[in-house]
């Protein structure tokens, strides 16, 4: 249904956005450190996992009604907020909810892909970017206008997977060099509550932004 110039222009701006510094790269960066490259890998899955949410609650008109009212803008930053903030302190803590480094178990994967999932689920800019972005490459005339939005997030969500498979692989390196030196698996700790707190800070920080229809976006028209 998507004509390949739209495709294109859509698969340009992901890239774009992808390379660009945010929220998914800090916690995908941290916990490669942290964990190793499966450790960034797992925070990568939990990330696009949530992609493929956020991107049916477009399709489905759910982002819309939630955005429709103003409260649910602040009720999502402050749950996401203290849920950063409780990871931190998990992570701060030697008992180890988070374990690091040579610590690590297995078991520690699916904990990660659930928090990555969780930390962009409850994300209100997460929430309205699919809603204003993936419509302004939807064409009502090439036909169903949810299908063409979840074929557009099923492909954002790919690509962010890859990226930040990748991303996670290449911090994952530098993890494992750290696990080699004295103090390491503190700094790792330390790191990871950090990158947290300052997750949880930016979304304490955020002003609710203007919130167009997704249903007047300007499409874009392929050839």
């Amino acid at each position: 249904m998507i004509s390949l110039a739209t495709l294109a222009l859509f698969l340009l701006a992901v890239l774009a956005l992808l390379l660009s510094p945010g929220p998914n790269m800090a916690f995908v960066l941290s916990h490669g450190v942290a964990h190793g490259p499966r450790g960034g890998f797992a925070a990568a899955l939990g990330i696009s996992s949530a992609d493929l949410v956020h991107t049916l609650f477009a399709a489905t008109g759910v982002t819309a009604l939630v955005a429709a009212w103003p409260p649910s803008f602040d009720l999502l930053r402050y749950a996401g907020a203290l849920y950063l903030l409780w990871l931190a302190v998990q992570a701060l803590r030697s008992s180890g909810g988070l374990p690091t480094g040579a610590r690590a178990q297995p078991s520690a994967f699916a904990r990660i892909v659930r928090m990555a999932f969780l930390n962009n689920l409850v994300n209100p800019k997460a929430l309205l970017f699919f809603m204003v972005f993936l419509p302004q490459f939807v064409d009502p005339a090439r036909g169903s206008v949810p299908l063409q939005l979840v074929q557009l997030g099923v492909m954002l969500s790919a690509a962010a997977l890859a990226f930040n498979t990748l991303l996670g692989a290449c911090s994952g390196q530098v993890g494992r060099w750290l696990q080699r030196r004295p103090g390491a698996e503190k700094f790792q700790r330390d790191l990871l509550a950090l990158v947290m707190v300052g997750l949880a800070i930016r979304l304490l920080l955020l002003d609710r932004p203007p919130v167009p229809s997704a249903l007047s976006a300007t499409p874009v028209q392929g050839s």
